[in-house]
């Protein structure tokens, strides 16, 4: 049973997303939160599969709830739900740590599918969103140089980057993997290298353009 979050100042908005949920016979909403504060003090407590979170709340936004949860260890696979096409409230969010991003006018289907998908560790970047995320770079582009075509990666290089898709940290990569967090470090950089960038986010990011993921 995926065991679901869902977080947004909107009451009847968590009680349409919570009868669709619970349509499916293999999740469940274990919580509810109205603002950014209450998520916060509640989310690791309830320790929730996946998170579905709206951005633009009072009281504390989706984004710090991101901030705040991922500098604690304690953010769950997140999935932002929202009424905005907002660029920079999809960059900010896959940033500091979201796994997808989705309108709340989603399909019944593709919401179901992206609640499993980012349970299993995957990421759920619809190619519409991609393009917008590729456009929004236009400006960071111009801070690094990086190569027009990246350098070949290994399977080993490629699994990680997946990984790093995923939002797992190094240590977390290095379990799943069961090798030395060193190894993976090392890695990590010969990913960075290869792909003419210089974090984690740009990698992720010229990945879904080059169509390595």
């Amino acid at each position: 049973m995926i065991r679901v979050m869902l977080v947004d100042d909107q009451t009847l908005v968590r009680q349409g997303v919570r009868s669709l949920l619970e349509l499916s016979d293999d999740i469940e909403v274990v919580g509810e939160a109205a603002d950014g504060q209450s998520a916060i003090s509640s989310i690791p407590a309830i320790e929730p599969d996946v998170l579905l979170l709206d951005m633009r709340m009072p009281n504390g936004t989706g984004l710090d709830v991101l901030t705040s949860l991922g500098a604690a260890d304690a953010l769950p696979p997140t999935i932002i739900l929202t009424t905005f096409d907002d660029d920079d409230l999809v960059l900010s969010g896959i940033r500091a740590g979201a796994r997808g991003y989705l309108l709340k006018d989603v399909a019944l289907e593709d919401l179901l599918s992206a609640v499993r998908a980012v349970a299993e560790g995957k990421t759920i970047v619809k190619p519409a969103v991609t393009q917008r995320l590729l456009k929004g770079l236009g400006q960071v582009r111009t801070e690094f140089s990086s190569l027009d075509q990246p350098d070949p990666l290994t399977e080993r290089e490629t699994e990680i980057l997946r990984l790093m898709a995923g939002g797992y940290s190094n240590k977390e990569i290095a379990n799943a993997l069961s090798v030395a967090e060193g190894t993976v470090k090392n890695h990590v950089s010969n990913v960075l290298s290869k792909m003419g960038v210089r974090d984690r986010t740009r990698a992720v990011l010229k990945a879904f353009e080059s169509g390595i993921l």
